[in-house]
């Protein structure tokens, strides 16, 4: 429950704080006073998106503050999916600067808004005129029919979860594997379309059978081929030179050695220099042979000439049919394309196999939508029975009830559609909610449902903001009795403009304007007994109550 809320600079409110009772806990004052303001800091501490624009002084940052005792609320594995520490007290603040800049802090620790929004929706319900507009709404509906079947609470029965959190599991995994279906069937169909076109390519470059290296030695060897002719003559006349001729270099070379050796004797100079000479003659004998051995295998070879132009061709019309420049590019196109080719192949056994894992798990959503179902069909006639008696009491003994009934295909929320048709007069045809239900009757039906759902749920905090609207009379007596017996197993906080609500009330916050000589100020302030008495016999008569006004006030209190 609340224990503690603390606002300031923000809107009309320069500083304002409150101890709400455990109970129920009133909020009255004029129009205009600040009422709806406290309510819109309260949405702000709970995650709502925040204005600079509402800050009570421009250059200050605004600061709300909520202190909740959740010790009997087991929340600690809500905590702990937040990575947040747990403790008895919460704290939850949120502060906007002049700048705009919005700042969120559970138990001091920095958090995002959806986190402190997931923490505040363990905390408090806020129930406003936009919520009863919601009760029109079929899937909202629904949701109020599961709260008060207990598919939204944790069950053993459905493995330590609840219910409708068991279902969501299975249809979310079975809405995975259909779009991982469909995107392979897709993948498939687009695969096909190529594969024909990507497996001629690929035997083409297979048929080919290349070979990193071959590209070089074959432009080599064309070129030795083309000039076959003139590389033979021309080392014909290199081995002549070295070693056949008349004046051949090798036999110059010997004779060279053979004088400078008649010198050695004169100088080391010499022996060294014959030596070198005699090295030249070994080298020179090296290339000789080596000459020779080219000359011997240098032939013109037209057949072989006509193999490596072809091959080459063969290697240049892929390279450029892909538009590459190297063999090692089109074997790397290759192996793309065996993955590709290969892929089409694996696509039909990994269909098969989503496809069958798909069948289960649709099985599955249909066994846990048929349970989910049945808690649903099950409580129809309590919850149509309960409803209606609820809503005798409060003025509308001819009330009819009824939930109408449809199977449709899975979705999010399982195979049933539900629609809550009401008539409020005797005779009437049971209609939508939106098409027979007047405002004071949407509130009178809200509040109904949440008394229905106060004993099914664990938010601590339920914040009604003026649900008396359209009723008066008995029927607000009734109203605010009911609230009171609410407010025995969760704190109620209610805007009221009612006195026979305001009286019911265990604590009676007034809510006033404050006029200053630069501006106009909201302030609240918690009303002794006296006071009380006071503001009921206004809400009752006025600004001037009468005698008899002040008698009714004291009357509602006593009730």
């Amino acid at each position: 429950m609340l224990i503690d809320l603390k606002i300031k600079n923000y809107a009309l409110i320069e500083k304002l704080e409150m101890n709400p009772s455990p109970v129920l806990n009133i909020i009255t004052g004029e129009t205009g006073a600040g009422k709806s303001i406290m309510l819109g800091a309260i949405g702000l501490l709970l995650g709502n998106r925040a204005d600079s624009k509402l800050l009570f002084k421009q250059e200050e940052k605004c600061v709300i503050e909520g202190v909740f005792d959740i010790s009997s609320y087991n929340l600690q594995e809500v905590f702990a999916a937040e990575d947040l520490d747990f403790d008895n007290q919460c704290i939850l603040r949120r502060e906007i600067s002049p700048s705009g800049k919005s700042r969120a802090f559970v138990n001091d620790t920095p958090v995002t808004l959806d986190v402190l929004r997931k923490i505040g929706d363990n905390l408090m319900d806020i129930h406003s005129q936009h919520d009863t507009l919601q009760l029109g709404d079929t899937s909202f509906q629904l949701n109020i029919l599961d709260v008060y079947a207990g598919n939204t609470s944790l069950d053993i029965y459905a493995g330590n979860t609840s219910y409708l959190k068991a279902y969501n599991d299975v249809f979310r995994q079975y809405k995975k594997l259909e779009s991982e279906y469909k995107r392979l069937e897709d993948q498939l169909a687009q695969s096909q379309k190529e594969l024909d076109y990507h497996t001629f390519l690929l035997n083409e470059l297979s048929d080919a059978n290349l070979q990193a290296e071959e590209q070089e030695s074959l432009e080599i060897e064309l070129k030795q081929l083309e000039n076959a002719e003139d590389i033979k003559l021309k080392l014909t006349q290199a081995v002549q030179s070295l070693s056949e001729s008349e004046f051949n270099i090798t036999a110059a070379l010997k004779d060279t050695a053979y004088i400078i050796g008649q010198l050695a004797q004169f100088s080391p100079k010499y022996e060294e220099l014959r030596t070198r000479t005699e090295s030249c003659m070994i080298e020179l004998a090296d290339i000789s042979g080596e000459l020779e051995d080219a000359d011997r295998n240098t032939e013109a070879d037209p057949q072989r000439t006509v193999e490596v132009q072809e091959r080459l061709n063969l290697i240049y019309t892929l390279q450029r049919k892909h538009q590459v420049q190297s063999i090692a590019e089109l074997l790397t196109i290759q192996a793309d394309l065996e993955e590709k080719v290969g892929s089409v192949l694996n696509l039909d056994a990994a269909i098969a196999q989503t496809q069958k894992a798909m069948e289960v798990a649709g099985k599955e959503v249909l066994e846990h939508a048929k349970v989910l179902s049945e808690r649903r069909k099950s409580v129809f006639p309590h919850f149509e029975q309960e409803l209606y008696s609820l809503l005798a009491e409060l003025g509308m003994p001819n009330a009819r009830i009824v939930i109408q009934h449809n199977t449709t295909s899975p979705t999010a929320t399982g195979t049933d559609e539900i629609s809550i048709l009401f008539s409020a007069n005797k005779g009437a045809q049971p209609q939508s909610l939106v098409k027979a239900a007047s405002g004071g009757e949407f509130s009178r039906l809200m509040l109904s449902v949440k008394y229905m759902l106060a004993d099914k749920t664990a938010l601590p905090t339920i914040v009604f903001d003026e649900i008396d609207t359209g009723i008066s009379g008995e029927v607000a007596v009734k109203v605010g009795k009911m609230m009171q017996q609410m407010a025995q197993k969760h704190q109620i906080i209610a805007i009221s403009h009612l006195p026979q609500i305001a009286a019911q009330g265990n604590a009676h916050y007034f809510v006033y304007k404050e006029d200053r000589e630069d501006r106009t100020i909201s302030r609240v302030k918690r009303l002794n007994d006296e006071e009380r008495v006071n503001e009921i016999a206004h809400m009752i008569a006025g600004a001037n109550p009468s005698a008899n006004a002040y008698q009714s006030a004291k009357e509602l209190l006593s009730l």
